[in-house]
């Protein structure tokens, strides 16, 4: 999938995929709900209503009210791809939410998810 595709499919359809892979591995929805609120600044209301919505991908994270200062701490690799080596900014934003539930699925604690780069 070209990375230009991901930005422009429903936010609602990628979402509970991020779910899914979360659950699958023993974690929760209401976990997958807090790594994205405090990677984007956006609370859990708006998370459903946007669940809801027609929202692209890309504009969920380009609309972020808040992007987490301590987001760009976020190493390692998604996929075969270094999360920190994603030259187009958007992208970026999408690979970090995708570190983060790979993460959960993996059982790393929420404290260590959350303070990147200081474990």
């Amino acid at each position: 999938m070209q990375s230009h595709s991901i930005m422009e499919m429903p936010f609602s359809r990628i979402y509970p995929l991020l779910e899914q892979k979360a659950v699958k591995k023993g974690r929760t929805r209401e976990e997958v709900a807090l790594v994205t609120c405090w990677l984007t600044g956006y609370r859990r209301e708006d998370l459903a209503r946007l669940s809801g919505s027609a929202i692209s991908y890309g504009d969920f994270f380009s609309q972020a009210p808040h992007p987490n200062p301590d987001r760009l701490r976020i190493r390692g690799s998604v996929c075969g791809v270094r999360v920190e080596s994603v030259e187009d900014p958007l992208l970026r934003e999408i690979r970090y939410l995708d570190k983060l539930v790979d993460d959960l699925a993996k059982g790393k604690p929420l404290e260590r998810i959350l303070a990147p780069g200081l474990h």
